[in-house]
Formats: C-alpha cells, structure tokens, sequence
C-alpha cells in the first residue's frame, strides 16, 4: 500500500512510518519545515514538504495521488494558542479529508482526541477547550463527506512508555493512558480492516491484543 500522513514529524507518525515502512508499505509523510526530512528518511518513510495552515487543496490533493490510504495525524501542539487549534485541529484536518476526496483516496484514518463530541467541562482551561471544540468540528466534517471510507481514532492521555501491544479499543473505553507505540501499532491494524470504516473508537491501554482488540470491533460495529 501506499498510505500518506499528515503530521509526519509528530511522534505517532513517526512511530506510525517506521512500521509501516518494515512491512513493505511506500510511505510519505507531510512535514511543514524541510529540516524534519531526515527524521523520517531514517524511519523509512518520504518526506513531503507542505504546510497544512497555508496551502490549498490543490497543492494537496496531488501529494495524495496514487495513495490507497490517509491518516491524518497533525495536531498544533503543546503550547499553541487557541487560533492555532483552530487552524491546525480543524482547519488543516478539513483540508486533509477535501484533498484526500479530489485525489480518490477514499480510505482516511483520523487521529482525533478523547473528549471530542462533548462540551469541553466547566472550567477547563480555554485553550483545551478550543482544542476540544476543533477535534470534534474536524471529527464531524470527516464523517459527512461522502467519499471517504473514514475511521475516528480517540486515544485516551498519550505516554512515551514502550507499548505493551496490549489496549482496550471500543465506542467508549473510559478515561485513561495509552502508550505512543501503541496507539501506531492500532492505526496499522485498523487501515488493514475494512470493517472499521464508519466507525470513531476510543482507545486506551488494556489487556487485549492489538489484532483482537481491532477485530472485535470490526466484528461488532460498535459505532
């Protein structure tokens, strides 16, 4: 296959590259300053210099050709500021899913967040809150369009701990942590398994192999 992500700097994409790549897959990621490129040259994977906050869909949408799969996981960040979770959480989300539609690629895997489709609570911090809001305007732009075979990924608090390949994978998991590696080794598994599309997931560590945990839920459809 060949798969191309978004946020290809970022440290599930780069956890992401570097198995897609040991398996045989043509992967390319989309990075916004060149300097990033050797990092994902050494996890095997083609560096794509495109900046998500400025470009258009049509400076996109041919970086997608001849893809069989998206993954979109960018985000603006640690210590970016409300705008930036707009332009980035959202804004580049909406472009991602418009060039991955113009390009035929319909198969499109979103990382999104725990806590979308819900009212960020009463006193969160303001910028956590527009994080919230912008994940779950992206989440619902991505589910309307119609040609996309999309599938919602929403892990709970992100760890650097080695992955267990161990997770709970369901519509509502709970709130807890999940390890980066993890969380890769699941968005491997899902854009392998037609049966996941249509779904949005929640994702945390638990006590279920990865491949089962995927499985489960394509068997159940518990969207």
């Amino acid at each position: 296959m060949r798969i191309v992500i978004a946020g290809g700097h970022g440290q599930i994409a780069l956890r992401l590259e570097r198995l897609l790549s040991a398996r045989g897959d043509a992967v390319a990621g989309l990075i916004r300053r060149s300097e990033q490129a050797d990092d994902l040259r050494a996890v095997g994977a083609e560096p794509l210099v495109c900046d998500l906050e400025s470009a258009g869909v049509d400076e996109v949408a041919p970086l997608l050709d001849g893809a069989d799969a998206a993954v979109f996981a960018a985000g603006a960040g640690p210590g970016s500021g409300e705008e930036r979770k707009g332009t980035v959480d959202h804004g580049a989300a909406v472009l991602f899913a418009d060039a991955a539609e113009a390009a035929g690629v319909r198969r499109i895997v979103v990382v999104s967040s725990m806590g979308a489709d819900r009212e960020p609570p009463s006193g969160a911090d303001p910028v956590f809150a527009a994080y919230l809001r912008a994940k779950t305007a992206a989440d619902e732009y991505v589910r309307a369009r119609p040609g996309l075979d999309w599938t919602i990924l929403r892990p709970g608090r992100l760890v650097n701990d080695a992955g267990t390949g161990l997770v709970n994978l369901a519509e509502h998991t709970g709130r807890s942590e999940v390890a980066r590696d993890d969380v890769a080794a699941v968005l491997v598994a899902l854009l392998d398994e037609p049966g996941t599309v249509g779904l949005t997931l929640e994702l945390i560590g638990g006590s279920t192999p990865v491949l089962e945990a995927v499985a489960a839920v394509a068997r159940t459809g518990t969207a």
